[in-house]
C-alpha cells in the first residue's frame, strides 16, 4: 500500500512539473521581449484618442497620433523613441528617452513629472499589448486616459480628423437626456 501511495504521489509530481517546464520553455526571455518591442514600434504610428478628466462626459473625444522612427534600448536602460507627437494644435518632433518597465511580458512606459519640450510636464503610465496601447496621463492641472492602435510600419495610417471623434455613448446619453 505504501508503494502504491508513493507511486501515485510521484506521478502527481511529474504531471505538474511537465506543464510548468513547457510553459517556461515557450515564454520568451527578457532580451527577446525587448527585441520584439523595439521591432513592433520602430516605424509604427500610434493612433488613438484621449480624454481629459471631467470634461468628456458624453462629449467628443480628442485624437492623438505618435509617429515613431527608431525605437531602441539605450545602454543606460532607458528607451529612445524618435517621435512626432500630434494632438490638438500641437505638432512636435522629439527624440525622447523614456523608462520602460515590464509587467511580465507587457512593456509599460513609466514617467513621473517629465518635461517634454514644447508640450509641458507630464506623468503617464502607458502599456502596450498586442496591437493596442492604453494608459493614464496627467499634467499640472489636468489628466485623463489614452488608448489606441499600433499601426505597423508600411500600413496605411488614418488621417487625424480636424474635429474631435464622437464618444460611442454620446448618442445614448443624449437620448436619455430627452426622456
Amino acid at each position: 500500500m505504501t508503494r502504491l501511495i508513493t507511486m501515485a504521489a510521484l506521478m502527481l509530481l511529474v504531471s505538474t512539473i511537465a506543464p510548468a517546464q513547457e510553459a517556461a520553455e515557450a515564454a520568451p526571455n527578457q532580451e527577446e521581449l525587448e527585441k520584439q518591442f523595439a521591432e513592433k514600434l520602430t516605424g509604427a504610428t500610434l493612433v488613438g484618442q484621449f480624454t481629459v478628466s471631467d470634461m468628456n462626459d458624453g462629449k467628443p473625444l480628442a485624437q492623438d497620433r505618435y509617429t515613431l522612427g527608431v525605437v531602441k534600448k539605450l545602454p543606460s536602460g532607458f528607451w529612445q523613441f524618435e517621435t512626432r507627437i500630434q494632438y490638438g494644435d500641437k505638432d512636435v518632433k522629439l527624440p525622447i528617452a523614456l523608462p520602460v518597465k515590464w509587467a511580465g511580458d507587457t512593456p509599460v512606459i513609466t514617467v513621473t513629472n517629465v518635461a517634454f519640450p514644447g508640450l509641458g510636464t507630464y506623468s503617464a503610465r502607458v502599456l502596450f499589448y498586442g496591437d493596442s496601447y492604453a494608459g493614464t496621463w496627467s499634467g499640472k492641472t489636468h489628466g485623463g486616459e489614452m488608448w489606441g492602435k499600433i499601426v505597423p510600419k508600411g500600413q496605411e495610417v488614418p488621417d487625424l480628423k480636424p474635429e474631435p471623434v464622437e464618444a460611442k455613448d454620446s448618442a445614448a446619453k443624449d437620448a436619455e437626456k430627452k426622456e
